[in-house]
């Protein structure tokens, strides 16, 4: 999904609060991290990931793991945290994401 600046820093904004509710280690990335990343995002629509220093992939390769194998978009990387951000596919769990595409 394609999302234009003001979107992007309404979700910026919004992910300042939040606190990384998933981590990347030494395990690297398999296709059962990214399926619970993409549990939580259902629910949540929002999300930090922080990439711990033992692991072996670099942010860049995070990002487009993550871009290539789902349809989550990676809003912001700042050091070693992600923002993602996906459309929940429950209605009642789209508050954030009608905001985002009212703007």
């Amino acid at each position: 999904m394609k999302l234009t600046g003001k979107q992007k820093r309404f979700l910026r904004a919004n992910a300042n609060r939040i606190r990384p509710i998933f981590e990347v280690g030494k395990n690297g990335l398999s296709t059962v991290w990214l399926d619970e990343i993409q549990k939580a995002l259902d629910t949540r629509e929002l999300i930090k990931i922080n990439v711990l220093q033992n692991s072996t992939a670099t942010v860049d390769d995070i990002k487009d793991y993550i871009e290539t194998k789902s349809d989550v978009t990676v809003v912001q990387t700042i050091g070693k945290t992600l923002v993602l951000f996906k459309p929940s596919k429950d209605t009642n769990k789209q508050k954030l994401s009608n905001e985002v595409f009212a703007i």
